[in-house]
């Protein structure tokens, strides 16, 4: 208690000194201040700031347990007289050697722990089937033996067995291991995610720690299976009673980010952590090989879904040659819904859902075919000849010749990248613009579910477009989450932008706003507005935001597509990144084809399908190179 008191009294003193007033609270911006303050400096492994909110994390843990062991101690010497019901017994019930007082169980004999610590274990899976509290004289007998789960309880078959019955149970899983995190059970029986308790990453993305990131992904998987989520998860709660691998999943989502922490790949790191526990808690070998396989592959859904280019073939293809069967498929996809869910609020959205969702169905389709490239021409067909049915039978009715013009101006790739009510908006948008003569032709639809507006923007085709775009938008306080640009048979831009408010991350849908944007991107198409200067002047106004270390890099990649050679820029996020990194492409004389961001808090991950201007990938080493360099000089600015 003293040691928690002189922590917690030296942390508020340093905040009252630094921020010069009776702050209690902790806030974000003040936690490396005060970390290096009380002498906690920044390791190759770990920063300061990390290790010193894992202490602050684990004494408040402590004083919780205290808390709990004190009031129980008041409680015994403060017992009122019993109601007539308990003073016969008829309130208390015991179930092997622990009691059930009202709607809390404890021990019957204070020394079974002492005993048989394996106890422990039951005890909690008791207070989980049968819906009971734990008894605080429970709680003071755990904290007082804890130190007995050592070598040989963590070996012993009923004690793995009793956790994995908890793990897996259809009885609220999360709240147990809540209950045994508390107690210090969880960290016991299992120490490799001991290591991960209090364990946080100092980024705006990571909201909570590692430890209870995983129980709220275990939160995520129960409520899924109980029909909870079935609106914002439709697919995820079709899927989940369909696999033959539950058990799996839920240890597989237990264990995802045990290697975090350990320096290196906490997916590789994981995996063999996930190898010998697997082992240990007795589960078969190909049980094991599936746990193992979703914790090395636990990001490969989300990285090709929100980094890479779907409609690209070769995309679905190097997904489908690492996950291999339906079930790895169906597994993968809910653990990565629990995974992003369970980060913090905000952070999943309708997009994001899209976005898996359709890597899932493409990649299932294909796993199904037997000729991808025949049901590839066969998808081109359908779309084109639905489409033409809709704008035949629309309102006015398009001739026939028009709709055959229309066609005949988009690629192949246009027709696998849209559902179909939005190759008929943008046939008519389009159309509606021509017949006006306004050019550019500039519209937007708010899609709330998936926190994105979609802009079109059709204009001629130029050098720099997608550069003005992303700079006027910027000038909007507009962030881009997705661009896929195609150029018409007759030279013509057709530009999709998904789009996002840039501080609360949603869907734009006032529509004084919308006119500002669409007069900003207007001004800078036709060069009424100098994007450079007015950039400028609004980077001057802001205020900077806190600078956090995040290592700049580029990876130039020629296997990842047939056609693009695919380039992942990453970095610390700014306003007018995007405009910066799209320039560079301009005057290295690169064709932006798609592009697609994904942002985790202070970091920025860009991805572009680029081609020069014959349509050749960049082979030369050389030209890599001078690519790279300038991009990395564009992540330097400030």
């Amino acid at each position: 208690f003293l040691r928690s008191r002189r922590f917690l009294w030296t942390v508020r003193c340093h905040l009252h000194y630094r921020t010069g007033r009776a702050e209690e609270r902790l806030t974000f911006e003040l936690q490396p201040e005060i970390a290096a303050a009380m002498g906690y400096r920044d390791r190759p492994r770990s920063l300061g700031v990390e290790r010193f909110m894992k202490r602050y994390y684990l004494v408040a843990r402590d004083v919780g347990n205290l808390t709990r062991i004190v009031c129980a101690a008041l409680e015994e010497q403060h017992k009122r007289r019993p109601r007539l019901a308990f003073r016969f017994g008829f309130g208390r019930r015991r179930i092997g050697g622990f009691r059930v007082v009202g709607n809390r169980v404890s021990l019957a004999d204070p020394e079974l722990f002492a005993r048989e610590p394996v106890r422990m274990l039951e005890l909690f899976r008791i207070a989980q089937e049968r819906e009971l509290d734990l008894h605080p004289d429970a709680l003071r007998a755990i904290d007082h033996h804890l130190r007995r789960i050592d070598r040989t309880v963590r070996e012993d078959p009923e004690a793995n067995r009793l956790f994995l019955a908890m793990l897996t149970s259809r009885k609220d899983p999360a709240l147990t291991l809540t209950r045994l995190n508390e107690a210090g059970v969880l960290g016991r029986f299992i120490p490799e995610f001991g290591h991960i308790v209090a364990q946080m990453q100092h980024t705006l993305y990571h909201v909570y720690t590692t430890d209870e990131h995983t129980i709220r992904a275990i939160e995520v998987l129960h409520r899924i299976e109980r029909g909870e989520l079935a609106e914002d998860h439709p697919l995820a709660t079709e899927l989940l009673p369909e696999i033959h691998s539950r058990t799996e999943l839920y240890l597989a989502t237990f264990l995802h980010d045990i290697g975090k922490g350990r320096g290196g790949d906490h997916s590789e790191i994981g995996a063999e952590i996930a190898a010998r526990l697997c082992r240990r808690l007795g589960l078969a070998e190909a049980a094991t090989a599936t746990v193992v396989w979703l914790v090395r592959h636990h990001l490969l859904m989300s990285t090709t879904a929100f980094r890479r280019d779907i409609e690209d073939p070769t995309t679905i293809a190097d997904f489908m040659a690492v996950v291999q069967s339906p079930e790895r498929l169906r597994l993968l996809l809910l653990l990565t819904v629990a995974d992003i869910r369970a980060v913090g609020p905000g952070v999943w959205n309708g997009w994001k859902g899209q976005l898996l969702r359709e890597l899932y169905y493409e990649t299932l389709a294909a796993m199904t075919s037997e000729d991808p490239h025949g049901r590839r021409r066969a998808r081109i067909e359908a779309a084109r000849d639905r489409l033409a049915e809709e704008l035949a039978q629309g309102a006015p009715p398009w001739p026939r010749e028009r709709i055959a013009a229309w066609l005949a101006r988009h690629e192949p790739g246009y027709w696998l990248a849209f559902p179909v009510e939005d190759l008929l908006h943008h046939a008519h948008t389009v159309a509606a613009a021509e017949e006006a003569g306004r050019d550019p032709c500039i519209a937007f639809r708010p899609r709330p579910f998936q926190a994105r507006t979609e802009l079109l923007v059709y204009t001629a085709d130029h050098p720099g477009l997608f550069m003005k775009i992303a700079g006027a938008l910027a000038l909007s306080s507009v962030n881009i989450v997705d661009a896929r640009i195609f150029t018409t048979t007759d030279g013509m831009a057709l530009d999709l932008i998904g789009m996002q408010d840039a501080e609360s991350r949603q869907a734009i849908a006032d529509e004084g706003r919308l006119e500002r944007i669409r007069r900003n991107l207007e001004r800078v198409i036709d060069g009424r507005i100098p994007l450079e200067r007015a950039l400028a002047e609004r980077r001057r106004r802001l205020t900077p935001a806190r600078l956090f270390r995040v290592e700049p890099r580029v990876i130039v990649d020629n296997r990842a597509s047939r056609l693009h050679t695919v380039v992942e820029v990453s970095g610390r996020d700014r306003p007018g990144l995007l405009y910066d990194l799209a320039r560079v492409f301009k005057e290295q004389a690169l064709v932006i084809k798609s592009a697609h961001i994904a942002t985790y808090g202070a970091r920025v991950v860009d991805v572009f399908y680029v081609k020069d201007v014959f349509g050749m990938k960049i082979a030369q080493e050389a030209r890599i190179g001078r690519l790279r360099k300038a991009l990395l000089e564009a992540l330097a600015q400030t």
